[in-house]
């Protein structure tokens, strides 16, 4: 069973084609990023936009390279100029006919990405009579670790050797997402506890404009914290009522107070002038203390889900699974190794959208109507 997956939620284009829900024939990403950038933060009409020019070329080429991996070094072209190469129009063999479903990121995330998204897996489903899955991006993070082979062209992919087994406890962390979840089957799992506040990586975004480093901040903190001492500040950790709940907030405003005070200011100071005047060395420091605190934060509550309910396997997904700090004290903590996919999947991509779609098909779950399928900003798990 071949799917085409389509992911829109943030700032990210991609079209994905999976098959069995374990070997990746394509992966293409178009990202906004570099728009985004100047803003520092992902700008909700940029993205809108970006994602009407790429959709249409970005699912051209994930066909293309799905079933034509000499195409693969092809460029991506826009809306206004769809690189007539991507398909070979000649060859007997229609991509889409050896497409069996189509799956699309339903929510959550940012209305106007999703809208394009939905529509365009609507329209597709409908001209090309294929039945359509919406997914929930947060449950399908977790299922870019089950792809364990690639396609010919994708050879440079780093995928875990075997699938995770069941029960399967998943940290899903990213600049949205903060959560700890027990799958005990691929459709039947336990949200076990989540963000009350800031996700982990929104957390990274802001102290990184606290400190005047680039966005995205997780990359950018995460490389200042390798010049710094880790142990040069004691920042906070939050005591909450609920052993699996994450609260990232006090310790974004506790980085900030620690700023205003080494520059010899009170709580007034505003923090867009704090980078000119903190040295390089602060920053550093700065940067290792809450890169600690933050990872100490998920590592703990995950290894104390995992003493209660002794899973077969741990899965780490999303944008900051990719963070070589949290990954370094997870191997530590854990008594089995922790599953990552290539950090080409832990960001978002259309890849997981058609695994978990695939899981879906095979349990039984019924297809989306394509003519009334509507996006869920708020999706919950």
């Amino acid at each position: 069973m071949k799917i085409l997956g389509i992911e829109t939620s943030c700032d990210e284009t991609s079209a994905s084609v999976v098959e069995n829900g374990q070997l990746l024939l394509s992966n293409v990403v178009a990202s906004s990023m570099d728009l985004h950038a100047v803003y520092g933060g992902v700008v909700p009409e940029i993205a809108a936009r970006s994602h009407i020019e790429h959709m249409m070329p970005v699912v051209e080429k994930a066909l293309s390279e799905a079933f034509y991996p000499e195409n693969r070094n092809l460029e991506l072209g826009t809306r206004s100029n769809i690189n007539s190469q991507l398909l070979i129009t000649n060859s007997e063999l229609d991509p889409w006919d050896q497409i069996d479903a189509i799956a699309v990121t339903q929510g959550p995330g940012l209305g106007g990405s999703l809208l394009a998204g939905v529509l365009t897996a609507r329209t597709l489903a409908i001209a090309k009579k294929k039945p359509l899955y919406a997914v929930n991006h947060v449950s399908a993070h977790p299922f870019a670790t089950f792809l364990t082979l690639q396609g010919p062209s994708l050879q440079e992919y780093v995928l875990p050797p075997q699938a995770p087994e069941f029960p399967m406890l998943a940290l899903i962390v990213s600049g949205g997402h903060s959560q700890i979840v027990l799958f005990q089957s691929p459709l039947v799992y336990e949200l076990l506890g989540q963000t009350r506040d800031d996700a982990i990586g929104e957390a990274f975004d802001k102290v990184a404009k606290i400190l005047g480093l680039p966005y995205p901040g997780g990359p950018s903190v995460g490389k200042m914290a390798e010049k710094g001492d880790p142990f040069k500040y004691q920042l906070p950790k939050a005591k909450l009522d609920k052993p699996y709940e994450f609260s990232f907030s006090g310790l974004k405003t506790a980085v900030l107070r620690l700023a205003q005070a080494e520059i010899g200011e009170d709580y007034g100071f505003p923090s867009v002038q704090l980078s000119e005047r903190l040295s390089e060395a602060q920053k550093a420091d700065i940067s290792a203390s809450f890169q600690r605190i933050a990872v100490e934060t998920v590592v703990e509550k995950t290894l104390l889900a995992y003493h209660e309910h002794s899973p077969a396997s741990v899965v780490v997904a999303g944008g900051v699974a990719a963070n070589p700090e949290l990954r370094r004290q997870l191997a530590e903590a854990l008594p089995i190794m922790p599953i990552y996919t290539d950090m080409k999947l832990c960001t978002d991509n259309g890849a997981m959208i058609a695994t978990l779609a695939y899981h879906m098909a095979k349990g039984g779950v019924d297809p989306a109507d394509p003519y009334t399928l509507d996006i869920k900003p708020n999706f919950p798990m």
